[in-house]
């Protein structure tokens, strides 16, 4: 039996290895192909929230504990080329659902607390597949895809929600953790709402003497430093104007336990004849980084660091309570992050002086936000205990594969029409060939990854936006070998012209731009 393990202690993160997994490569098989016949494992999707691909210490960074990351990718396929579709989060999640490039749709953008339900509640759906091949379905985390119909009443039943497009059980936040209303919502009903105190929100003006962070500074724990100078919730300025619902509002500090519990309660209530798909949206490291006390100070680099320790626990408790039900046995652990990674990000956390020898980027350059490698290149690994054996890939695999690729495993039915790809042997190990290229999106503008190459449209901008990223604005078309040169420091584009038409063309074709 595997030895999962779980502590709340400060020392426990700091000095003790927690070996979720022990390291076994003699005593794994590799797995027999979904052809051979029909398999139904439980399968969970942990997407963490702004991680970069350094934030993992197994990714090299060696300054962030994380060991039951560590230990999820020691013991499964961790890939080197895994990305998102897009550099921030709603496109990012929007793709990983429908199967779909969020830039078809163009609505799939950065999305306020109050906006409609974004996936349209007539397409299929990851987890409307799932459904239909007899698995018991939840999203329990972050969300940030939309809920209701762009007329939220918060004080009645919300639909469409996230129960709409393929999940039996949700408890969410409906955007980010930034961002109002801070409530949870389990199964379209605001949790804890008291009817005499109802919620009201607004995105454009604030309540009448409602405090906000330019009202009251002196009612904040936490300093904003761009954008985030609205409604204060438990001493935190948000995005957005919120009045009422006092009993419900959240603590953020609180947030990842009460998660950890929802997720353990579900697992609880689950049906003994069923697999299932959990996603599971961790809110960390997205501001405000407020991690719960035991983790304060755990990493020396400051709240943004804590938090990374913070969700490295949570993903440990999860999966040590799972084992302890005997549910590890068949199950699929898919890790990745919804977009690369930032720093200032609207709040003076000190995210940037306390950084040190940190590279969340792991030399990428740009981030979230950013057209460059790193605001998509992101941790990615997968775990099956018994079917996938140990090992380093550096197939060209994305989070919106995961759609065909699971439906292929578990015998669901994929629309033929989407742009999600069966690279199924690629995510179990047992082939280094995964998608031929991937259209990278950033607010809006796409550049193209193909092979070892990656090419940038010119596009206007700045340089650079208030959390410092460099954004891949560039006055002319840009092409980098991503084997010899993964900074993207030396544009190769007048010493390979055929290969920069041959990939604008591949471009065109794909995007109609």
């Amino acid at each position: 039996m595997l030895n999962f393990m779980a502590d709340n202690t400060k020392c426990t993160i700091m000095k003790k290895s927690l070996a979720i997994l022990p390291l076994a490569g003699a005593g794994l098989a590799a797995c027999g192909t979904a052809d051979d016949a029909i398999q139904q494992p439980n399968i969970i999707l942990i997407v963490a929230d702004d991680l970069g691909l350094g934030d993992v210490n197994v990714y090299g960074s060696g300054t962030i504990p994380t060991p039951n990351l560590d230990s999820l990718a020691n013991n499964g396929i961790r890939f080197t080329n895994g990305y998102a579709t897009s550099a921030t989060s709603t496109p990012s999640r929007y793709a990983i659902f429908t199967g779909q490039y969020p830039w078809r749709n163009a609505d799939a953008k950065i999305l306020p607390g109050d906006a409609p339900l974004l996936i349209p509640t007539d397409i299929p759906t990851m987890p409307k597949m799932m459904q239909e091949a007899g698995y018991e379905t939840a999203a329990i985390g972050k969300w940030h895809l939309g809920m209701g119909d762009g007329n939220v009443d918060w004080n009645k039943p919300i639909s469409p929600s996230a129960n709409t497009v393929g999940f039996d059980y949700t408890c969410l936040i409906a955007a980010t953790n930034d961002r109002v209303p801070t409530v949870y919502v389990e199964n379209g009903l605001v949790e804890g709402l008291d009817p005499e105190d109802p919620i009201y929100v607004d995105y454009n003006r604030n309540f009448e003497g409602e405090p906000t962070a330019l009202t009251n500074p002196e009612m904040m724990k936490m300093k904003w430093s761009v954008g985030h100078s609205c409604s204060i919730v438990n001493g935190i300025p948000r995005i957005g104007y919120m009045k009422g619902g006092e009993k419900a509002r959240w603590v953020d500090e609180e947030m990842a336990d009460y998660f950890v519990n929802k997720v353990k309660n579900w697992t609880d209530s689950l049906p003994e004849d069923k697999p299932f798909f959990l996603y599971y949206g961790l809110h960390e490291p997205h501001v405000p980084r407020a991690p719960h006390q035991r983790f304060v100070g755990s990493t020396g680099l400051g709240p943004r660091g804590d938090a990374i320790a913070e969700a490295d626990w949570c993903v440990g408790e999860v999966l040590a309570y799972l084992d302890g039900k005997g549910l590890m046995d068949n199950t699929i652990v898919i890790f990745t992050s919804d977009n690369g990674p930032v720093l200032n990000d609207g709040y003076d956390d000190k995210a940037e002086e306390l950084l040190g020898n940190h590279d969340p980027r792991n030399g990428t350059r740009g981030g979230k936000y950013s057209l460059f490698d790193g605001g998509t290149h992101i941790p990615f690994f997968i775990y099956w205990k018994g079917h996938i054996e140990p090992a380093v890939s550096d197939a060209l695999v994305c989070q919106m594969d995961l759609f065909a690729s699971l439906g292929k495993l578990v015998g669901g039915n994929v629309p033929d029409n989407i742009d999600s790809q069966d690279i199924l042997d690629a995510f179990l190990g047992k082939s280094g060939q995964g998608r031929k290229n991937l259209i990278q999106e950033a607010e809006g503008r796409l550049a193209l990854r193909e092979g070892d190459y990656s090419m940038i449209p010119p596009y206007e901008g700045p340089e650079r936006n208030y959390s410092k990223n460099e954004l891949g604005n560039l006055p002319d078309y840009a092409l980098f070998n991503m084997k010899e040169d993964p900074s993207q420091m030396k544009d190769i584009s007048a010493e390979e012209p055929e290969i920069l038409e041959a990939m604008k063309k591949e471009f065109s074709e794909i995007t109609g731009r």
